[in-house]
């Protein structure tokens, strides 16, 4: 029976082929992968420039590209006949030696880079005062070592970056804007998917473990059940970038983990992932607690994805700390409290009893000797900037101080609220971890967002500040658009028409959102809009949620940011509040973001 990996683009590619063409190539797949009577076979692909490269008939004039060794597949890819042969003599494929992950070469494509480094290459070469030994200790590849040492500036490395796999690019980039060969490594071991390491060498010829330590790259399946769930899953259930899988993942944390990275870098898939890998392998019931009562929603919805043993999912809770106070106080009083009207309680009121009924039905906050005592064995926390001090002694009060108590994921920068909470004020003392690459966001928008929020520092949830002058995106893409109107009645027309042209391209009307500052300006735009089935709401009802295009409209002078007080402290934070709610509107785009405004723009949009 093959063993057989799924790459990451195969399912969307196979999901934009015609009804008829997708079935029989599922069909196909699925004999291979039982190994019975009528399943393809791997045809050899002459020419090669990696001899274990083959291709699959999956369907009548398309094609599978896979690399083998002995009973391991790859499945990288599902192309017409004449692409997939293209493909497959195109690419090589490698092991790096220190994250022991797999490596994709486009080796036809540096073929014809190389005399063009050639004849540009000067004297004096960029890694001339490298020797070979210490290039190779940082996991590049050998063959290509003629090539790197014509390499004669930064901008030769940047031309490099989409020819060469990840792990090769990382270490030549650190080298070449002047870092040490301690920080190139560091870089390099922030790819490896997790913290144990081989017991000794890596073995390069060994796929299969090279597939395993490749969780955004490859994906196991076994049987006819595992690969229909992987083909109708979205990405993010299967597929975790190395950074993501290492947290996610981990064996366990001995102190409260506090996972802080920018808009795109995979915060909430890690927690989803870590409330996943508790409920299967913790200790106790898991409770994930989030921003608002919305977004519990979302994540409840995705954790039904992530997780199909319902006896798993039914360990994990989602809410927020509101929703979380007034259950406590309702179990202990028996009735649920009001909210409005006479003996009325408001919610800072109800998270203060929340707090008090557990220091009484379950020990002091330290007495920490049955953790059974607690609600809950661990937690999850989302959106954890814009959680206030009362909350957060609550939720430390529900979970036991102990190993897994707490794992919590934030970004200063995204707050939407004045909470600004230094863990280790409210009796957590976390240990940080950073994701600095942005997965969602192409690089155009990310420096347009940065320049809007300005990359200075913000208050951490550690003591310190955080900044994002590190900040970085995997890919590239449009630039933003922002237009200028006459009038608000000519601004929301031309938002018809793009909006219009959207839909018109196929992009699905779920997968594209328009925001506005308030409701007023959202109930024009949904009157602008009417009889189109795409989601409009305020800037801060967009937070946590992502789409493939974002339209945002009267971003003009005025409105963003809305007039703040005169006190000059409240001033400030109030305006810096503004800045982080137009950043977190724009950074829910995965490839185009479209803002507008009528007369003089907002004074946050850069120039």
């Amino acid at each position: 029976m093959p063993r057989l990996a799924i790459g990451p683009e195969f399912p969307r590619e196979l999901s934009a082929l015609a009804q008829p063409v997708r079935r029989d190539a599922v069909v196909a797949l699925r004999r291979f992968l039982l190994n019975v009577a009528g399943a393809p076979h791997p045809e050899r692909v002459r020419g090669a420039r990696d001899p274990r490269v083959a291709t699959l008939r999956l369907a009548e004039g398309r094609r599978g590209v896979v690399l083998r060794q002995r009973d391991v597949y790859w499945l990288r890819t599902v192309l017409p006949d004449a692409e997939a042969w293209s493909y497959a003599r195109r690419h090589r494929y490698g092991v790096n030696p220190v994250t022991g992950g797999v490596e994709e070469w486009d080796a036809e494509a540096l073929e014809r880079v190389e005399p063009a480094l050639r004849r540009s290459a000067r004297p004096s070469r960029l890694f001339d005062p490298i020797c070979d030994g210490d290039l190779l200790g940082l996991g590049l590849d050998g063959r290509a070592m003629p090539l790197f040492r014509l390499i004669t500036n930064e901008a030769d490395v940047a031309a490099l970056e989409p020819l060469l796999p990840p792990t090769q690019y990382v270490p030549l980039a650190v080298l070449a804007r002047g870092g040490t060969m301690s920080e190139a490594w560091r870089e390099l071991d922030a790819h490896r998917a997790s913290d144990d390491r081989p017991p000794g060498p890596i073995d390069p010829d060994d796929l299969y473990a090279a597939l395993r330590r490749s969780p955004d790259r490859a994906a196991f399946v076994h049987d006819k059940v595992s690969l229909d769930r992987l083909l109708r899953a979205p990405d993010w259930c299967t597929y975790l970038y190395p950074p993501q899988h290492r947290l996610a993942r981990a064996a366990g944390y001995e102190h409260p983990a506090l996972v802080v990275g920018g808009a795109g870098t995979g915060k909430t898939v890690v927690a989803l992932h870590r409330a996943a890998h508790l409920a299967a392998r913790g200790a106790g019931p898991v409770l994930l607690v989030t921003f608002s009562q919305s977004l519990a929603e979302v994540l409840s919805a995705k954790l039904d994805l992530l997780i199909e043993d319902e006896v798993v999912r039914k360990r994990v809770e989602v809410d927020n700390a509101e929703r979380l106070a007034v259950r406590i106080v309702t179990r202990a009083e028996g009735r649920r409290p009001a909210l409005v009207g006479p003996g009325s309680r408001s919610l800072a009121e109800l998270t203060d009893e929340a707090l008090r009924v557990l220091s009484l039905t379950t020990g002091d906050l330290l007495d920490d000797v049955d953790p059974g005592r607690k609600p809950y064995r661990h937690m999850i926390v989302d959106e954890a900037q814009d959680i206030s001090p009362a909350q957060w002694r609550l939720l430390r009060a529900a979970v036991p101080h102990a190993r897994d108590d707490l794992f919590i994921v934030g970004d200063p920068h995204q707050r939407v609220t004045d909470m600004r909470v230094a863990l280790g004020t409210v009796g957590i003392t976390a240990v940080q971890h950073t994701l600095g690459r942005s997965y969602r966001l192409p690089q155009e928008l990310l420096s347009f967002v940065v320049r809007l929020r300005g990359g200075g520092p913000s208050p951490g949830l550690v003591e310190g500040a955080a900044d994002m002058y590190d900040f970085s995106a995997v890919r590239h893409g449009p630039h933003p658009i922002v237009r200028t109107y006459d009038t608000q009645e000519s601004e929301l027309s031309g938002l018809r028409a793009m909006i219009d042209a959207w839909l018109a391209d196929g992009v699905p009307p779920g997968e594209i959102a328009v925001g506005a500052r308030d409701q007023r300006l959202v109930r024009a735009a949904k009157r602008a809009l009417a009889g189109l089935d795409v989601r409009a709401a305020t800037f801060q009802h967009l937070k946590g949620l992502e789409f493939e295009r974002v339209a945002l409209v009267c971003v003009a002078e005025g409105v963003v940011p809305q007039p703040p007080p005169d006190d000059p402290y409240a001033r400030a934070r109030a305006l810096q509040r503004e800045r982080s709610i137009l950043f977190v509107a724009c950074t829910r785009a995965r490839s185009i973001l479209y803002i507008s405004h009528s007369g003089r723009g907002s004074p946050f949009l850069p120039l």
